[in-house]
C-alpha cells in the first residue's frame, strides 16, 4: 500500500497539469467568445441588411455544425491559409468561434429584454444614445444575461475535452492515456471527474458573484 501512494500522487499531479491546460484554454475561449459575441450581437442589430445578414449566417453556421467538425475544420484550414499555429492556438480559435455564436444569442436576448420604460426615462432626462447604452442598456442586459453566460462557460469547459482530436493534452486525454498505461481507469476517471467538478464550482461561484455585482435596484 505504501508503495502505491507515491505513484498515485504522481498520477494526480499529471492530471492537475493537464487540468491547468484545460482551464487556461477554456478561460481564453470563454473571454474571447464573449467579446466576439458582443460584436456579432451588435452587428445583428445593424440597419444595414448585409451586416445583419452576415451576423445571422455566422450564428446559424456555428450553432448548426458540430463542435468536433469545427475543431477539425479550423485545424486543417489554418495551414491552407498560411497560418502555421500550434494545436493549442487552433483549439482556442475553434472554441472561441463556436462560443461567440451562442454568446451572441445570449446577449441578444438580454438586450431585447431591457424594459422600454428605462430607455424612455433615460431619453427624458436628456441622455445621449451612448450614455443610455453605457449607463442603462448595457448594465441591465448584462445582468439579465449572466446566467446564460455562465451556462455557456460551463459548456465550453466541458467541450474542451474534444480538443484532444487536434493534439492538445488536456484533462480528458491525459486521463485516457494514463488509464491505458496503468490499466486502472476507474480511480483516474474519478479523480478527473472531481477536478472537473471543482472547476465548475469556480465558474458558478464567479457567476453568482457577478450577478450580485450587477443586481438591479429593488431586486
Amino acid at each position: 500500500m505504501a508503495g502505491r501512494l507515491p505513484m498515485s500522487w504522481k498520477l494526480f499531479s499529471l492530471l492537475l497539469e493537464a487540468a491547468v491546460t484545460t482551464a487556461w484554454i477554456s478561460a481564453i475561449s470563454i473571454s474571447a467568445g464573449l467579446a466576439l459575441g458582443l460584436v456579432i450581437c451588435t452587428a445583428g442589430f445593424s440597419r444595414r441588411t448585409w451586416v445583419a445578414g452576415a451576423a445571422r449566417l455566422y450564428v446559424s453556421f456555428f450553432r448548426g455544425v458540430p463542435l468536433l467538425v469545427q475543431l477539425l475544420l479550423v485545424y486543417h484550414l489554418l495551414p491552407v491559409l498560411g497560418l502555421n499555429v500550434s494545436s493549442n492556438v487552433a483549439a482556442i480559435m475553434a472554441l472561441t468561434l463556436c462560443s461567440a455564436a451562442y454568446q451572441a444569442e445570449n446577449l441578444k436576448g438580454g438586450f431585447l429584454s431591457v424594459p422600454n420604460g428605462l430607455v424612455e426615462a433615460a431619453q427624458m432626462v436628456g441622455m445621449t444614445s451612448f450614455q443610455r447604452f453605457r449607463r442603462i442598456v448595457a448594465p441591465v442586459a448584462l445582468r439579465l444575461t449572466i446566467p446564460a453566460i455562465v451556462n455557456e462557460a460551463v459548456a465550453i469547459l466541458h467541450a474542451s475535452a474534444l480538443v484532444s482530436v487536434v493534439g492538445v493534452m488536456e484533462l480528458t486525454k491525459m486521463t485516457r492515456d494514463l488509464s491505458a498505461s496503468t490499466l486502472e481507469p476507474l480511480p483516474l476517471f474519478l479523480m478527473a471527474g472531481a477536478i472537473y467538478i471543482a472547476m465548475n464550482i469556480v465558474l458558478t461561484t464567479a457567476g453568482a458573484r457577478a450577478e450580485r455585482l450587477f443586481r438591479l435596484p429593488g431586486t
